[in-house]
């Protein structure tokens, strides 16, 4: 284990640090120990602060207890409470070869809202398999017998398209031979990789409790002999973003006559996060949905300096050159966008207790602007045990799906597959205000309904 410190890693500018950091979650199904190999990650990476060391630090002999090591994640009440993770924990940390943002995604299926929200933004999932919860891997028996929470986390995360995706199978030191126990679980996770079609980077035996394989190599333990966690994490290479495709700001706030100089002070700054593409003065955007056209005259980073050019996902302030009539909910939009659309289908993840109805109609957030929507088909269900599509009339909480959508009006939408900003908007119930499911866009439908 490395020597512990107390100092807090020395970050650059913090929207440049955040910009080039590579963010991932860790998943999977209820007290897999995500929340301790976060910890120890930490722990053993040397991001922890005296603060926070006092939560997992015995008071009589000042000795670290791994066991506690959820408690650097696990800030709410009820979680340390009930000892499971309910929100969505992020922290920062770097490590000489590069910065961090991790995220603690919720096992619980209750909760399964919160791990869809936080691998959107992912770079990398680490799907945790606890090894101790899977009997057969002793024996041998019932290689497909993963547990649904696991095989539900990876394929979300495949479907929200998280570049990269590392199986960490747990609590190899509780077995008894670790090395067969870990050959038949690769085994089982290779075989689910395959009939889902997941593009697995790795699969690593760890122990997030003694740090084996976390931080630090525990050599050939387990018959693995590749990197550990860490060194594989500092490794991975970021997706780049579409930076090709024509630019798209959704407008999230405008500050009235506020610009930094005299020639500007009468003119409102456009902030928002740049969706794709990339800005630079000169460039001709039309309004969505008035259509109107303005030329950008200057670019705002976060600290209001000018700049000469602003790309996808930067979040950026934009000056026009007129005065026109836009709020919040709004786009910015370059020559070459897609063409407003308001009948598509989707792939669905059904997060709501209630189940989803033909024909009823939910709010969709897509951007900054909410709007109608109705599903008016259930295309099929997806069985995450057989990997089958299969009829339905409805979708369960923790369903997967494909669906089709009519909006009360046409919006600027991208398959996901091209944007995993324009292709995606979540439905929220009009009656209960309970975040109901998550869209990826699919294509667009042609039939009239």
């Amino acid at each position: 284990m490395s020597t512990l410190t107390t100092e807090r890693p020395v970050l650059a500018d913090t929207q440049a640090s955040t910009a080039s950091a590579l963010r991932f979650i860790t998943c999977g199904s209820v007290d897999d120990g995500k929340s301790t190999l976060i910890g120890r990650l930490l722990l053993d990476s040397r991001s922890v602060l005296q603060d926070q060391l006092a939560h997992v630090t015995h008071q009589a002999s000042g000795q670290i207890n791994a066991a506690e090591l959820a408690r650097l994640t696990d800030g709410l009440q009820a979680e340390r409470e009930q000892g499971i993770t309910i929100d969505v924990a992020w922290r920062y940390f770097a490590t000489p070869q590069r910065k961090f943002i991790i995220g603690d995604a919720p096992g619980h299926e209750q909760y399964t809202r919160n791990m869809v929200t936080a691998a959107s933004q992912a770079d990398c999932a680490v799907v945790l398999v606890d090894a101790t919860k899977l009997a057969w891997a002793a024996t041998g028996d019932g290689d497909h017998a993963l547990l649904p929470q696991t095989r539900r986390h990876a394929l979300l995360a495949q479907l929200l398209r998280v570049p990269h995706i590392v199986f960490a199978i747990n609590k190899l030191d509780a077995v008894a031979d670790a090395s067969a126990v870990y050959t038949r679980i690769r085994s089982a996770l290779q075989t689910f990789a395959d009939e889902a079609g997941l593009d697995v980077r790795a699969i690593i035996p760890v122990s997030a409790l003694t740090g084996w394989n976390v931080v630090d190599r525990h050599a050939d333990w387990a018959g693995y002999q590749g990197p550990a966690l860490l060194e594989l994490l500092e490794q991975l290479p970021r997706e780049p973003h579409a930076t090709q495709l024509p630019a798209a700001l959704p407008v999230q706030w405008v500050e009235s006559n506020s610009a930094s100089s005299d020639t500007d002070r009468s003119r409102r700054v456009l902030w928002g996060r740049i969706a794709e593409g990339t800005l630079q003065p000169g460039d001709s955007v039309q309004v969505f949905p008035s259509g109107q056209h303005a030329t950008v005259v200057k670019l705002l980073d976060h600290g209001r300096r000018p700049l000469e050019q602003a790309a996808a996902p930067a979040s950026t302030g934009v000056i026009l050159d007129r005065e026109l009539d836009i709020s919040r909910g709004d786009w910015l939009l370059a020559a070459g966008a897609p063409r407003p659309r308001n009948q598509f289908s989707a792939t669905i993840a059904w997060l709501d207790t209630e189940p989803l109805q033909v024909g009823r109609v939910y709010w969709a957030l897509h951007g900054h602007r909410w709007i109608k929507a109705k599903v008016t088909r259930i295309t099929h269900q997806l069985d995450i045990h057989t990997l089958q599509t299969q009829e339905a009339s409805q979708l369960a909480a923790n369903a997967i799906g494909q669906v089709e959508l009519t909006l009360q009006a046409a919006i600027p939408l991208q398959p996901y597959a091209l944007s995993r900003s324009q292709g995606a908007m979540i439905l929220v119930d009009s009656a209960s205000n309970a975040t109901a499911a998550a869209l990826l866009v699919q294509a667009e439908v042609e039939e009239d309904f």
